[in-house]
């Protein structure tokens, strides 16, 4: 859909064009006024229209979204959240394909506002590229890291290849010998890329069963538990 295609928009909003230089603010109150299948995205104070999603983008954002779906069902407290508006600071408001945060109740460094939006933000940001390629990995990734995302996984369609960034401390989380990925920020969070790029399913499941039922995952749930007993005892 071009942006010459889009319906009329309410007297004194501004229209959203590919290019605009706007302030977070600003580009908020045009996007609100936009049907809610129109996806706009402000990056490092740059407006961005979504192209039109081909199947592979679709197929591997089912893909990764089963995995990061079932670590969240096993680890309370975290959330997994899918093409949701996040506003990040000033100048960037993005709406990342899939995003795995930690519950502000919990310790997270997001927060929810009163108009259920995201605000700070989430630990894990997940983008697909296919033909935004360029843009995920580098004007997204620079704005990733200056709001304050902890780790960010690009999955490239066209090669296919998995590509990780930690930003705390700035670099790449790298696979063990085997190809398996483990996040820092989310233990046992553990992505088996040979595996996961060949569709082998259960495979995956498999190493991730492994990631959900290791120690290292189990302190995380206990430490999550802890933040949350300890901001709720707050709160009395």
């Amino acid at each position: 859909m071009s942006t010459t295609s889009l319906p009329p928009l309410p007297p004194g909003i501004a229209a959203l064009h590919n290019g605009d230089r706007l302030t977070q603010a600003a580009f908020h109150r045009s996007y609100e006024a936009y049907p809610e299948d129109v996806k706009f995205e402000l990056i490092q104070g740059t407006v961005y229209m979504a192209s039109p999603l081909r199947r592979a983008h679709a197929r591997w954002h089912v893909q990764l979204s089963r995995i990061l779906e079932r670590y969240e069902s096993k680890t309370p407290g975290v959330e997994l959240l899918d093409n949701a508006t996040t506003i990040l600071g000033e100048e960037s408001e993005p709406q990342p394909d899939l995003a795995l945060r930690v519950l502000s109740d919990y310790g997270g460094q997001s927060r929810e506002s009163a108009d259920d939006y995201v605000e700070g933000p989430p630990e894990l940001i997940v983008e697909v590229a296919h033909s935004t390629r360029a843009i995920d990995l580098y004007q997204k990734r620079q704005d990733y890291q200056q709001g304050g995302v902890r780790e960010y996984l690009v999955l490239c369609v066209e090669e296919p290849e998995l590509i990780w960034f930690r930003f705390r401390p700035a670099g790449r989380v790298r696979p063990d010998s085997a190809g398996v990925y483990r996040s820092r920020t989310f233990p046992g969070l553990w992505f088996d890329c040979p595996a996961l790029l060949a569709g082998k399913r259960n495979r995956v499941l498999a190493i991730l069963r492994r990631g959900l039922a290791s120690h290292e995952h189990t302190a995380f749930v206990q430490r999550l538990q802890a933040r949350h007993k300890k901001r709720r005892d707050r709160g009395r």
